[in-house]
């Protein structure tokens, strides 16, 4: 019996082959798909549960088993919220702070990268090692010194107390800094013989082009203020300027908690950062993907 050409003999090869090669695809895809989900239910349940409890009664919130789906379904945790705190100054109060803080690191932190990135003077790269250094300062260290400071200029209670020390970002300088070094040096040139100085350049070529790092910075930048605590726990005494995180924290009692008050006011906390996520979502995987790569 004749033996097949070679090139028939690969043709019959690659047909065995395929069917194979086309399952262990399928499967790998399958697991992959298999860990994202289970990975996405890990991330969201908590947040499901969340929104389920502040929609519970009273009586059912520690029932055994414990309910997902409320019966009754109510909104009596948030009517009560609202009875109990100023929830809606606080909500202000808070989305205040978080924006001013925003707008005032966004501000600051591309001027400096913009001087660190594209101006050259003597000491540049050692300023900014010193400047990156002060990350490993744990705020902790700080709040004494920068309280004092407040106090001095009579800042204690007043909103310019809560937003300033946040404005100013060695992590946003950082971040920007790496992005706008990416950004080709030709075209600054071709603006400085057109007769442009700095601040031109800066605000008309560089942070046009560094949309992503600016909204990457914008959104750690308005979480770390919506969330923080601390800082507004020791310059805030005054209910009428106490933002959510601090004016909520009074909601754990001693020997009793209502659970349902805490996961409403919960509710109110997250919502608002998950919508500047969401507006600010494809810039942000841009930035991410993009910021930091050539330093």
């Amino acid at each position: 019996m004749t033996e097949a050409p070679a090139g028939v003999q690969t043709i019959f090869a690659r047909a065995r082959t395929r069917p194979m090669s086309s399952l262990v695809t399928v499967i790998r895809q399958g697991l992959l798909y298999a860990i994202l989900v289970v990975s996405a239910l890990f991330m969201i349940v908590p947040f499901l549960w969340m929104l389920s409890t502040s929609l519970k009664a009273d009586q059912y919130v520690l029932t055994m088993p414990p309910q997902f789906f409320p019966k009754p379904l109510t909104l009596r945790s948030y009517a009560k919220l609202a009875e109990l705190f100023p929830i809606v100054r606080m909500f202000f109060n808070s989305l205040l702070v978080a924006t001013l803080t925003t707008l005032g690191q966004l501000l600051t932190c591309s001027m400096a990268a913009y001087a660190f990135a594209r101006m050259k003077f003597k000491g540049r790269e050692v300023l900014f090692l010193v400047y990156l250094a002060t990350l490993m300062i744990p705020f902790q260290v700080t709040i004494t010194p920068l309280f004092i400071l407040m106090r001095c200029l009579g800042w204690i209670n007043t909103y310019q107390g809560l937003i300033l020390p946040g404005v100013f970002s060695a992590f946003g300088t950082f971040l920007l800094r790496q992005s706008f070094a990416t950004i080709p040096r030709e075209l600054e040139e071709a603006a400085f013989m057109d007769g442009a100085s700095h601040f031109t350049v800066y605000w008309r070529i560089i942070l046009p082009l560094a949309k992503p790092a600016l909204a990457t910075l914008g959104v750690f930048s308005f979480m770390g203020s919506w969330n923080s605590f601390l800082w507004p726990l020791f310059v805030v005494r005054d209910v009428q300027l106490m933002t959510l995180p601090v004016g909520l924290a009074t909601l754990h009692g001693q020997w009793l908690t209502e659970w349902n008050l805490v996961m409403a006011g919960t509710v109110i906390t997250v919502l608002p950062m998950v919508a500047v996520y969401l507006l600010a979502q494809q810039y942000f995987v841009q930035g991410v993907l993009l910021s930091g790569i050539k330093g």
